[in-house]
C-alpha cells in the first residue's frame, strides 16, 4: 500500500498538487468565521472556583470593570486651584465615556458634616466657581485624611489623584469590541485634557485597560512576528538548502498549513486569544521540519547519483516512518494540553496538534510532488565529505571523553530544576515598554498597586450589615487586612458608618467608632443614601437586602505566590474570628494566581500521559523495546537541563512555561526519532557500531542542524513579544530545542557507542563460550 501511495505521487505529480489544493481551499473558507477575544476570562473555565466566586460577587454587588485615570501634576500638588478645577472637569466628562455608570474621585466624593439635626451630604467641590483657598484647604485635609480616598483616590502628599470609572459591559461573552471602544474614547477624552491645560500628565490602567492590552498586544504579535517569522524562514532556508526550489516547496507547505489549521479552527468553533494568536508561529516552525528531512533527503540521494525521480523516491522512503513518527510524537506533546485548567492554552495545543498532522500530510503530498516536477540540480558528490562527516569522525573518536562529561553537566543542570518557584505576576504580563505597563509601574510608584482582592462577607440574614456583632467582624477584618504587607489601600463600609456616626452626633471625633445598636445604623444607612447623587449609592459594598458587604483591598502589584498566601491567612482569620460568617475572596488578581499552580498540577499528568505514549509510539516505530528505552534519555534530559538553566536566568515559572515540558516532550523527539532510525537502518544494512553512528551523522546531521535552527529562530521570535507569557514560553522552548540537538548529537551518540560494544562483547563471548563447550563435548 505504502508503494502504491508512493508511486501514485511520483508519477501523478499534477494531479496530486491539484487534489490538495481543492483540499487546502476548502478547509481555509472556515477562517471567515474566526473572532477574536480579548479579555482576561479567556484564560478560566466557567467553573474555575475563584471565577465562579467573582460572577457571584458581581451579581450581589455591582461589577467593578473598571478604568483608572491617573492624573500626575507636572508641578505643584493636585489641591493646587488649576488642578483641582482640571480633576473636577475631567470626572465630569468621565461620565460620558461609553457604559460608564460610575465615576469616583476626590472632587465628587460625597463628604458628610452635621448642621444642627440635619446631615449634609455633598460634593467635596460642588462648583468649578466655588474652588476657592477655603475650599482647597478643606479637600486637602478630607482627601489625606479619610481612609477612603487616601492611597485609593489620592496620594498621602498630593502628587497624584486618580478618577475611577466603574462600566457596566453588555451581558455576553465577547466584549473586546466594548472593551476598544471604552479605551480609546478615555484615551482620546484625556488627550484634549493634556493638550488644553498641558499642566498634568496622564496614566490609564484598570481592568479594562488590562483586556484592551491582551487584544492589542495579541493583535500586533499578529501583524509582525509572523511577516517576521516568514522572512526568517525564507532567507534561512535559501541559505542551508542552498536550494531555490527547495525553498519555495518548503515555502507552499508552510502556507497550505497555516491557512489549513486556521480555516478548520474556525469551522471547529475556535477563536483566536492571546494564546492561540501565536498557532500559526508554531505550526510555521513545525512544518519546516517535516520539509527539511525530506528536502535533505532527496539532495543527499542526487549526490549519490540518483535521478530527481529515484531521489525523491529514496527521500519518501527514508522518511516516511520517522516524520510521521515525529509528528504523532509532536501531536501527542500538544494534545496533552487539552488538560490544562486554562481553555485557551487547551486550545492551542489542539489547535498545534491539527496543524502539525496538516504539515505531515502536505510534507508527504504536496511536497514530493512539487519535488517531482521542479528542475532542482545537485551536483553528484558520492564520495562528499561534509561538516557533519567530519563532526560524526570526531563524536567516535572521542566517545568515551564525551560520556561522562556530557552526563556530568546533564544531572548538573538537572539538579537545579527545584531552584525553580510557581510565579504569576498578571501586571507584568505585559513588557516594560508598553503602554499599560508603564501606566502600571507609574501608579505603584506614585500611589498604590493595581492589583486587588475582592472580599465577600455573608451573615446570611437580611440587613445582617446592621448587626453590631457582624459590623464589628467587618471592622476587625477590615483592620487586620490594612496590616498586612501585601496591601496599600482597604476600601470598606464599616469606614462609612463610622464617619456617618461621628456626623451625627455633631462631629465629635469621639464618635467615630461603630454604632452599638442596630436599629441606629439601619437608620444611618437609610439617611445617607437617600442622600447620594443617582450612580454613587452603596450598591458596590452592599447587596439589595444588606445581607452581604464586599471589602476592596488594593495591593502591592506582587507574584502569585504573595496572593494566594493574603488568602489563606485571611480565611484562616475568618476561620478563628468569625465561624459564624462566610468569607469569599476573587478578582482577576486572584484567578491569575491559582491558575498557574492548578495548571502546573495538570501539566504533570498531561507529561506523564505524553511520555507514556511517546515511549510506545517510539518501541513501536523502531521496533526494538532497547532502542525504544535508550532514547527516553534524550527525550527527557533536554527538558531538565532546559529547566535547569532558566533556574539561573528567572528562576520563575509562569502560566506560559507550565505548559512547555508537555509542549516541548514531542518536539525534541523528533531529533532522537531520525538519528535513531538512521542508526538502526546502518545496523540492519551490516555496518558495525562507529560505521553506523557515521552514517546517521551523514545522512541526517546536516537536517536536525537546519531543523533545530529554524525551530530556535522560530520560537525566539515569540521573545520579541509585548506579552510576557509568550515571550518566556518561546524562550523556553527554543533553549529546550537547542539542547535536545546537543544531548543528540554528543551524548546519544557515546551512549550507544559504549552501549553496542558492551552487548557485542557478551554476545561473542556468550558464542565463544558455547562454541568450547561444543568442542569440550566432542
Amino acid at each position: 500500500m505504502k508503494q502504491l501511495w508512493l508511486n501514485a505521487i511520483i508519477r501523478h505529480p499534477w494531479l496530486t498538487i491539484l487534489m490538495v489544493l481543492l483540499l487546502g481551499v476548502a478547509a481555509t473558507l472556515g477562517a471567515k468565521n474566526l473572532h477574536f477575544r480579548g479579555d482576561y476570562k479567556v484564560f478560566f473555565e466557567k467553573d474555575f472556583p475563584q471565577l465562579v466566586a467573582f460572577e457571584e460577587m458581581q451579581r450581589l454587588f455591582n461589577k467593578n470593570d473598571n478604568v483608572s485615570i491617573i492624573v500626575v501634576p507636572k508641578e505643584g500638588t493636585v489641591f493646587a486651584a488649576d488642578m483641582m478645577a482640571q480633576i473636577k472637569e475631567l470626572t465630569d466628562e468621565a461620565w460620558q465615556i461609553p457604559y460608564s455608570n460610575r465615576v469616583d474621585s476626590i472632587s465628587n466624593y460625597q463628604h458628610t458634616w452635621a448642621e444642627e439635626d440635619d446631615l449634609i451630604v455633598e460634593d467635596l467641590i460642588l462648583e468649578l466657581d466655588m474652588i476657592s483657598p477655603p475650599v482647597l484647604d478643606r479637600a486637602q485635609q478630607v482627601s489625606t485624611t479619610e481612609p477612603l480616598l487616601v492611597n485609593r483616590l489620592v496620594s498621602e502628599n498630593g502628587q497624584v489623584a486618580v478618577i475611577n470609572i466603574t462600566v457596566q459591559l453588555p451581558d455576553k461573552e465577547n466584549n473586546t469590541l466594548e472593551v476598544i471602544e471604552i479605551t480609546e474614547f478615555t484615551k482620546q477624552l484625556t488627550e484634549q485634557f493634556s493638550e488644553k491645560y498641558q499642566t498634568a500628565d496622564f496614566y490609564h490602567t484598570g481592568v479594562i485597560l488590562m483586556n484592551y492590552s491582551f487584544a492589542t498586544e495579541a493583535q500586533k504579535d499578529l501583524t509582525t512576528l509572523i511577516p517576521l517569522m516568514f522572512l526568517a524562514i525564507i532567507l534561512m532556508l535559501a541559505v542551508l538548502l542552498r536550494s531555490l526550489l527547495g525553498m519555495l516547496s518548503t515555502l507552499v507547505v508552510i502556507l497550505l498549513t497555516i491557512a489549513s489549521t486556521m480555516g478548520l479552527s474556525g469551522w471547529l468553533g475556535y477563536f483566536l486569544s492571546t494564546a492561540t494568536i501565536n498557532v500559526p508561529i508554531v505550526v510555521m516552525t513545525l512544518a519546516v521540519a517535516d520539509c527539511v528531512h525530506i528536502v535533505a533527503s532527496t539532495q543527499f540521494a542526487m549526490r549519490q547519483g540518483k535521478s530527481r525521480e529515484e531521489a525523491v523516491a529514496f527521500a519518501m522512503e527514508l522518511n516516511l516512518m520517522p516524520v510521521f513518527i515525529t509528528s504523532a510524537t509532536t501531536a501527542i506533546g500538544f494534545i496533552t494540553l487539552m488538560f490544562s485548567e486554562s481553555p485557551v492554552l487547551a486550545d492551542f495545543g489542539e489547535l498545534c496538534a491539527i496543524g502539525v498532522m496538516l504539515a505531515f500530510v502536505f510534507s508527504v503530498t504536496i511536497l514530493p510532488a512539487l519535488l517531482r516536477i521542479l528542475p532542482i540540480k545537485v551536483a553528484v558528490a558520492p564520495e562528499h565529505q561534509g561538516g557533519m562527516e567530519r563532526f560524526g569522525d570526531w563524536v567516535v573518536k572521542h566517545h568515551k571523553a564525551l560520556l561522562p562529561v556530557t552526563g556530568v553537566v546533564m544531572f548538573g543542570f538537572a539538579a537545579l530544576v527545584p531552584q525553580n518557584q510557581l510565579n504569576d505576576e498578571a501586571t507584568k504580563y505585559f513588557d516594560p515598554s508598553t503602554t499599560f505597563r508603564q501606566s502600571v509601574d507609574k501608579q505603584e510608584e506614585l500611589i498604590s498597586g493595581m492589583s486587588s482582592i475582592n472580599w465577600a462577607l455573608y451573615s446570611d440574614q437580611s440587613n445582617g450589615i446592621s448587626d453590631p456583632d457582624f459590623l464589628q467582624t467587618v471592622e476587625d477584618f477590615s483592620n487586620w487586612l490594612r496590616q498586612q504587607p501585601e496591601v496599600d489601600h482597604v476600601a470598606t463600609i464599616s469606614d462609612t458608618i463610622k464617619r456617618l456616626n461621628k456626623s451625627m452626633n455633631a462631629d465629635d471625633e469621639s464618635y467615630y467608632r461603630l454604632p452599638g445598636e442596630r436599629e441606629l445604623t439601619a437608620q444611618y444607612l437609610l439617611m445617607y443614601e437617600m442622600s447620594l447623587p443617582y450612580g454613587l449609592d452603596l450598591n458596590n459594598q452592599l447587596n439589595i437586602d444588606k445581607s452581604s458587604t464586599q471589602i476592596v483591598s488594593t495591593l502591592k502589584n506582587l507574584g502569585s505566590k504573595e496572593y494566594v498566601e493574603l488568602e489563606q491567612r485571611a480565611l484562616q482569620w475568618f476561620d478563628t474570628h468569625a465561624p459564624d460568617y462566610r468569607l469569599a475572596g476573587s478578582g482577576p488578581t486572584l484567578m491569575f494566581s491559582h491558575i498557574g499552580e492548578t495548571n502546573m498540577n495538570s501539566m504533570i499528568i498531561s507529561m506523564v500521559v505524553a511520555m507514556f505514549l511517546i515511549s510506545a509510539l517510539l518501541v513501536f516505530a523502531l521496533k526494538s523495546t532497547r532502542l525504544g528505552a535508550i532514547s527516553l534519555i534524550p527525550n527527557v534530559m533536554p527538558a531538565a537541563v532546559g529547566f535547569g538553566v532558566w533556574a539561573l536566568i528567572s528562576g520563575e515559572i509562569n502560566l506560559g512555561l507550565s505548559i512547555v515540558v508537555s509542549m516541548t516532550l514531542g518536539i525534541i523527539v523528533d531529533d532522537t526519532v531520525h538519528f535513531l532510525s538512521k542508526y538502526q537502518r546502518a545496523r540492519v544494512d551490516g555496518r558495525d557500531t562507529e560505521a553506523a553512528i557515521r552514517y546517521a551523522f551523514s545522512s541526517v546531521g546536516r537536517a536536525l542542524v537546519i531543523t533545530t535552527l529554524v525551530l530556535c529562530v522560530g520560537f525566539s521570535l515569540l521573545t520579541l513579544s509585548a506579552f510576557r507569557m509568550n515571550a518566556d514560553m518561546g524562550l523556553a522552548t527554543a533553549l529546550i530545542i537547542f539542547i535536545a540537538l546537543l544531548v543528540d548529537f554528543l551524548f546519544l551518540p557515546a551512549f550507544l557507542l559504549v552501549a553496542d560494544k558492551r552487548e557485542l562483547s557478551s554476545a561473542a563471548s556468550s558464542s565463544e563460550t558455547s562454541s568450547g563447550e561444543s568442542i569440550s563435548h566432542s
